[in-house]
């Protein structure tokens, strides 16, 4: 947001900024200067960037799901004279843009804001990066408690489609196991491993769990090790939307800069219907439709190194 307003106002645009997300723009509430101008101005961006969250407020809107509150928030957008629109959020903010081009003839150019990773068209989405250093420091306090009462922790974060920010968090934090969507999770082999690990010394064990995994969360995976005789005692701890909150680590504060602009550079040359993205550490951008058209993978190269460090 902070990049949006800057670049655009540098580049001599007005910026309005709509309040929670859809509902706010079928709403018509806009954020406000003291004045009452319903614009947002250099200052208006001042001292957020340490700041997690979104200062302009988000929420889910059922009539918008619907033709007839697409036809109206078109209908708003030309009421106000908006010309141009930069959505930030997810695979739903950014299929809501698809239908939203259908019925308005302005230009969208969106930036990709999920702590999933599960967008097509950039390496990484903003947010996901703080996402995993959170549940990072969580695994690394989790390890202290696990080695000094010899237990394993089932540590489950988000990812219902995908397993990224599990995978990454089983990496980083040293994880013996990580369970995800994309890839089966079988038990009793995991037991097995289990036993082998404790018959060399190991004396602590993380289980990385993402929501979404097909046997179910922590929790379930939990019941299940202990059914099918898991050698260590367990405990299962869910993050939730602690992993949504928080400052912003460094590498998602340059690549929410980086994300603005580009998305700011790329209406004033005339884009339409696009995500703005980093793919090899280069600025790109992919249609809107092509972002969410398909799964976006895990490495496997990734899961090939968790295996061999899981000794």
């Amino acid at each position: 947001l902070r990049a949006v307003i800057r670049s655009a106002v540098s580049k001599g645009h007005e910026v309005v900024g709509i309040l929670r997300g859809y509902q706010g723009l079928l709403e018509e509430a806009f954020f406000r200067q003291d004045d009452g101008a319903p614009l947002m101005r250099l200052r208006s961006v001042s001292n957020i960037l340490h700041l997690g969250g979104t200062v302009l407020g988000t929420s889910r809107s059922e009539l918008f799901r619907s033709a007839e509150g697409v036809r109206r928030a078109a209908d708003v957008l030309r009421k106000h004279r908006i010309d141009a629109l930069i959505p930030i959020g997810g695979d739903g903010t950014l299929r809501g843009a698809v239908e939203l081009a259908r019925h308005w003839d302005g230009r969208i150019v969106a930036c990709p804001g999920t702590i999933d990773n599960d967008l097509l068209g950039t390496d990484y989405t903003i947010g996901f990066a703080t996402a995993v250093n959170t549940a990072v420091e969580a695994v690394d306090k989790l390890r202290d408690t696990a080695e000094s009462h010899e237990r394993l922790f089932l540590v489950e974060v988000m990812g219902r489609h995908s397993g990224c920010i599990a995978l990454w968090t089983a990496l980083a934090g040293g994880a013996e196991v990580v369970a995800i969507p994309e890839t089966k999770t079988d038990i009793p082999q995991i037991v097995e491993h289990l036993k082998e690990l404790k018959a060399r010394g190991k004396k602590s064990i993380m289980v990385v769990v993402a929501e979404g995994d097909e046997l179910g969360g922590a929790v379930v995976l939990n019941e299940q090790l202990r059914r099918d005789g898991c050698p260590f005692d367990t405990r299962a701890v869910l993050l939730g939307h602690l992993q949504r909150g928080g400052a912003p680590t460094p590498d998602d504060r340059i690549l929410a800069t980086r994300l603005g602009d580009l998305a700011v550079r790329a209406l004033a040359d005339g884009a339409q219907g696009v995500m703005a993205g980093v793919i090899r550490g280069e600025p790109a951008l992919t249609p809107l439709e092509q972002t969410y058209a398909d799964h976006k993978a895990v490495p496997e190269s990734f899961l090939d190194v968790l295996r061999t460090m899981a000794s």
